[in-house]
């Protein structure tokens, strides 16, 4: 019965807590948008580099064959940037999942803090 009688006393505290959840549940998404979209492109970008540097290399192949001395180190040239670009999107790629934040964790640590104080007001005790 105690707790009836208290809930027009904490009704307008859980109001702004709800509120103030949705707001920190609205910059969770949107960090958690921004991270998928830098992992995306980093897989994307890491996808086209090695199909350039297996296209390159099947270039080397032929190179090899053909009798110009500049044609193989000019396709080894670009073979390798190709390589160099999707090692850095991998690197930047690992360090952007160690970095990553698990998900609505602000709601999740201000719930934790918010859940003492809400069971002293809603407890029977005086």
């Amino acid at each position: 019965m105690r707790v009836l009688w208290s809930l027009p006393k904490a009704a307008p505290a859980l109001l702004r807590h709800l509120a103030g959840y949705f707001e920190l549940a609205a910059l969770d998404i949107q960090k958690a948008q921004r991270q998928v979209a830098a992992n995306l492109i980093a897989v994307v970008v890491v996808c086209i580099c090695l199909f350039f540097a297996m296209l390159m290399g099947c270039a080397a192949v032929i190179a090899l064959t053909w009798d110009t001395p500049n044609r193989l180190p000019a396709i080894g040239w670009m073979g390798g940037g190709f390589l160099l670009v999707a090692v850095i999107a991998m690197i930047y790629r690992s360090n952007a999942v160690r970095d990553h934040a698990p998900f609505l964790a602000s709601v999740r640590k201000e719930w934790q803090e918010d859940h003492v104080i809400l069971e002293r007001i809603l407890s029977d005790e005086d």
